[in-house]
């Protein structure tokens, strides 16, 4: 299966997730996490953020784990901003993107 391919299917299954619990289970992320604020110093960590390092992270393993480690960072920050400026945008009329607690 071509690179693209795994990226795409690993980013719809992490969004399905990620819908599942925010529409499923009416979790809202901020509201959910905010005993985490004390340790982020008040940032909310998106799993966008956890790709992008995983995917600067990849540039540094060897090649056995490069590309698993590639697939997963870029699938985790795609589904994170196709959540936040996609999906809630269209169903809730905001991207309920903040980067901090409220």
């Amino acid at each position: 299966m071509k690179l693209f391919n795994k990226i795409l299917i690993l980013t719809l299954l992490i969004e399905l997730i990620t819908v599942f619990f925010r529409f499923g289970l009416k979790m809202k992320a901020g509201e959910s996490t905010s005993a985490l604020a004390g340790i982020t110093f008040g940032l909310r960590i998106h799993h966008g953020y956890i790709g992008l390092l995983i995917m600067i992270a990849a540039s540094f393993l060897n090649d056995k784990y490069k590309t698993y480690a590639f697939i997963i960072g870029t699938a985790m920050f795609l589904s994170d901003v196709i959540h936040h400026f996609i999906v809630l945008k269209l169903i809730t009329g905001s991207p309920e993107f903040d980067i901090f607690y409220k």
